[in-house]
């Protein structure tokens, strides 16, 4: 079994599912237990390691070298999204091709639903066993950089520049940077091991907000409702009707925007929309949530003042713009995916990482592939082979960054 496979069987198992609804960092104590956890391990790796009250948890590796050179971050965070994630079963999957089944209930993962499966065959899957999510995002990415680290320990011999670490808490809601203290951190330029398949690099995600809608009715009987009740459900479907069908994350892909409904609830007396709004382009995401506010406006002049009011809460923006300026920081990468003989594969983020906002923090931060499909599902696999690969691309840009001193990293 390798090290990195050890590692993500061994972090899976840690519900780290974080929640939204909480008011406390973390969000959820799993992620307390699994810094704790890492902490050991990072310490046991010779790493100098700092683990706050709100589970954010840095790790440093001393520079063994004799000049100057860049102090590179490695990034993962802690937490899995709202999924079912108790008792996490993950299972190892020779790939031979077909159908993959993962329960006796019925639950297949089949070649026609998903695939990318067919450029999988001849790899070690880790599969779920239908039932939670696997947790491979971002556990994938811990478990590589650990990997990685413990290549170092064992390796004394490699040469490497002053090494840092950072794993976070409660990314999938939106807050993992919020507590984090870029300048305290100590790094020159940090990369994000939270991607998807092999070969991925990203330094473009969407700007995003979220939006909650609420719908005031009137509640009558519906004996004598005439001219009388206003059903907040049939007008909070009219709002929801009038962003466009078209834009709505089933429909899009690449640099397409979109309007997402993720939650409803309510009667005919109150009912709220929750959505999230994303585009790559700020102009377009500024439209969508102008959008939003006119929509409301329109139904306030059908029904009535204060019966549609729509709450706008920017989450995070484009990390383009601030990595742009440092774009060596991908050549790197590039250069490190080619040695691994890796053809990069620049896409857009559909999503977000805590790699944007610490860009927008000062710490330009672009997101490296850790090898998973299927995220946030009981449909969530992750190759042993791209897993290993990822390692790769890791002691790949160590050694990129060790090879100069700082003055000349832009070169």
């Amino acid at each position: 079994m390798s090290n990195v496979l050890d590692n993500l069987l061994r972090y899976v198992r840690i519900n780290t599912r974080s929640d939204h609804r909480s008011e406390t960092t973390p969000s959820t104590p799993g992620q307390m237990d699994l810094a704790r956890l890492l902490q050991k391990e990072l310490e046991e790796l010779g790493l100098r390691t700092e683990l706050d009250e709100h589970a954010y948890l840095f790790g440093t590796l001393p520079s063994n070298l004799t000049h100057e050179a860049p102090t590179v971050a490695f990034l993962a965070h802690l937490d899995t999204a709202d999924f079912n994630a108790e008792n996490i079963s993950p299972r190892l999957v020779e790939y031979k091709g077909g159908d993959i089944v993962l329960n006796d209930n019925g639950k297949v993962m089949t070649v026609h639903d998903f695939p990318a499966l067919a450029d999988y065959i001849g790899q070690t899957l880790v599969v779920t066993d239908g039932t939670t999510l696997l947790g491979a995002d971002d556990k994938a990415g811990i478990a590589e950089i650990m990997a990685a680290l413990r290549i170092l320990k064992d390796t004394p011999s490699i040469p490497h520049g002053e090494i840092k670490v950072a794993f976070t808490p409660d990314e999938e809601i939106g807050r993992g940077p919020a507590l984090f203290d870029v300048e305290k951190f100590g790094a020159d330029l940090g990369y994000t091991l939270d991607g998807g398949p092999l070969g991925e690099l990203q330094y473009e995600n969407f700007n995003a907000a979220s939006a909650s809608v609420t719908v005031r009715g009137r509640s009558v009987h519906p004996g004598s409702a005439k001219d009388k009740m206003k059903n907040a459900i049939h007008i909070a479907w009219e709002f929801n009707d009038g962003l466009p069908k078209a834009e709505r994350p089933e429909y899009t892909e690449n640099y397409e925007g979109f309007f997402h409904l993720d939650e409803i609830e309510g009667n005919v007396d109150s009912t709220r929309l929750d959505y999230i709004i994303r585009d790559h382009d700020m102009d377009k995401f500024l439209a969508r949530k102008a959008l939003m506010e006119s929509t409301a406006a329109r139904l306030n002049e059908k029904y009535g003042a204060g019966t549609v009011t729509v709450e706008l809460k920017d989450s995070y923006f484009n990390m383009k713009e601030k990595i742009a300026p440092h774009m060596y920081i991908v050549e790197n990468a590039k250069r490190a995916f080619e040695m691994a003989g890796i053809t990069p594969e620049i896409s857009p983020v559909r999503g977000g990482t805590d790699g944007a906002q610490l860009s927008y923090k000062g710490l330009p931060c672009p997101n490296v592939f850790t090898g998973g499909e299927n995220y946030h599902g009981e449909y969530e696999f992750i190759s042993v082979q791209s897993m290993e690969k990822a390692v790769e691309v890791i002691l790949n840009l160590i050694a990129v960054y060790g090879e100069h001193d700082f003055q000349n990293a832009e070169a």
